[in-house]
C-alpha cells in the first residue's frame, strides 16, 4: 500500500533528512490527506511537501540523539490516522577510542577485563564493544563472550595460559564508525587478586578493655601457591561509616587493635594482597574486603562503678612516675613488638583498671602481633 524512502538511516547529529512516504494509487489516497509523526508526535505540516498525487516528503532538519537506542520511529499515516508505513532514524555519533582498559585475575583461573567508552560516552545510538585477546608471540586472536557481569566488562572464565603474555584489546562499532583501544600486554600472574580472608574471628582480648584481637586465614584458593600475602585490617564503630585502616600488616595472619572505647562495639574487615605468585616481582590487586565481622570491647570498671577519686591529682602524678619508670625498664628489656613487651603491657593495663586509675591519663596505641 505504501512505502517510506529511505529506510532505516543512519544520521550525524546535526545532519537533515528529507523522507518520502509513496502511496499506490490503486487504493485513491492522496498525498495531500497523509501526514507524517515521529516517535508518536506529529510533525507540523510546514515540514511536509507534495511532491505529487500519491507522494509526500518531509524534512527534518539538525536532528538530535536518537531518544532510544532502538532508533527513532518516524511512520506515514493516512488521513484516518492508520500507519502505513515507517522506517527507523538512527542518529548519533561514531564511537571513541574506549580507555583506561584494566584486566584482572581472581586466584590466577579465569581474566575480568573492564573499560571506558572514550569521550563523552555517549552514541545516542546501539554501539557494541568487544574485547579481543591473543598470546603475544603466537595463537589466534579470540574474542572475549561473556558480557554478563556489567557494561564495559568482559569475562573469560577458562583456558588461560600462564607465564605468557597477552595482548588485549576493546573495538567498539555502530552503523556510523569504529574505534579500536590502545592494546596492553600483561601476564596473568601480574594481575592476580584473591579472594577476601576466611575465617576472620574478632575477639576480647581477657578483661583489657581498650583492645580486641583479630584472626584470619590465608585465601583458601591460593593456600598451595608461592607467595608473599600483604594484608590490611579496616574497623569503624557500630554507629559510624568512617573506617580506620591499619596497613603494613605483612604476611602475619593475627592483629591486636589497642586504643579503642570500652564498651563498644567494632565492625572489623580484612582484605589480601597477593605478592609474588609464582615468581612475579609485580604486586598484585587487593581483594574484596570481607564480610564485616563484630565484636564488642569490654565496658570500662572505672564507668560502671561510677566513682569519683578526691586524690586523683595526686594518684596521676605518682602514676605518671610509675608508668615513666616502666616503660624505661620495658625499653631495655625487650624491643619492638615482642612477646614480653606485650605480655608485660596486658599485666600493667589488667592492674591498672582494677586499681580504678583513670585511662584517660594514658595514651594508648595500635599494635599488632
Amino acid at each position: 500500500m505504501a512505502s517510506v524512502y529511505p529506510q532505516d538511516p543512519a544520521l550525524l547529529i546535526g545532519s537533515s533528512l528529507t523522507a518520502t512516504c509513496s502511496v499506490s494509487p490503486d487504493h485513491g489516497l492522496h498525498a495531500g490527506s497523509l501526514y507524517w509523526t515521529l516517535n508518536g508526535k506529529r510533525l507540523p505540516s510546514s515540514t511536509y511537501s507534495i511532491l505529487s498525487p500519491t507522494v509526500l516528503s518531509v524534512t527534518l532538519k539538525n536532528l538530535s540523539g536518537s531518544r532510544q537506542r532502538s532508533g527513532d520511529n518516524l511512520v506515514c499515516h493516512g488521513g484516518s490516522g492508520h500507519m502505513l508505513a515507517g522506517s527507523c532514524l538512527y542518529v548519533g555519533m561514531p564511537p571513541e577510542k574506549p580507555v583506561n582498559l584494566t584486566c584482572w585475575s581472581r586466584n590466577t583461573k579465569d581474566l575480568t577485563c573492564r573499560w571506558a567508552p572514550g569521550g563523552q560516552g555517549e552514541t545516542f545510538i546501539k554501539t557494541k564493544y568487544t574485547l579481543k585477546y591473543k598470546l603475544r608471540w603466537y595463537g589466534q586472536e579470540k574474542e572475549c563472550e561473556d558480557y554478563s557481569a556489567g557494561p564495559y566488562t568482559c569475562y573469560i572464565p577458562r583456558d588461560l595460559a600462564l607465564f605468557t603474555p597477552y595482548e588485549i584489546w576493546v573495538e567498539a562499532s555502530n552503523q556510523l564508525g569504529s574505534a579500536t583501544s590502545d592494546v596492553i600486554s600483561l601476564d596473568i600472574l601480574d594481575v592476580v587478586t584473591t579472594d577476601p580472608p576466611a575465617d576472620v574471628h574478632v575477639s576480647r582480648v581477657g578483661d583489657l578493655e581498650d583492645q580486641l584481637t583479630v584472626r584470619w586465614g590465608t585465601p583458601p584458593a591460593l593456600k598451595d601457591f608461592l607467595f608473599q600475602a600483604k594484608y590490611q585490617i579496616r574497623y569503624r564503630l557500630e554507629d559510624s561509616t568512617d573506617w580506620k585502616v591499619v596497613d603494613d600488616m605483612g604476611n602475619q595472619t593475627s592483629c591486636r587493635l589497642a586504643g579503642l572505647r570500652p564498651g563498644t562495639v567494632y565492625f572489623v574487615q580484612v582484605r589480601c594482597n597477593p605478592v609474588g605468585i609464582l615468581g612475579s616481582r609485580k604486586a598484585g590487586i587487593w581483594s574484596d574486603w570481607s564480610h564485616p565481622t563484630a565484636a564488642s570491647t569490654p565496658h570500662s570498671e572505672r564507668l560502671l562503678t561510677g566513682s569519683c577519686d578526691s586524690k586523683a591529682g595526686q594518684q596521676n602524678s605518682t602514676l605518671r612516675r610509675d608508668l615513666k619508670q616502666f616503660f624505661g625498664w620495658v625499653r631495655k628489656r625487650a624491643y619492638g613488638c615482642s612477646g614480653m613487651s606485650i605480655k608485660l603491657y596486658d599485666q600493667w593495663r589488667v592492674w591498672l583498671q582494677k586499681s580504678h586509675k583513670t585511662r584517660n591519663q594514658v595514651r594508648t596505641w595500635p599494635f599488632c602481633t
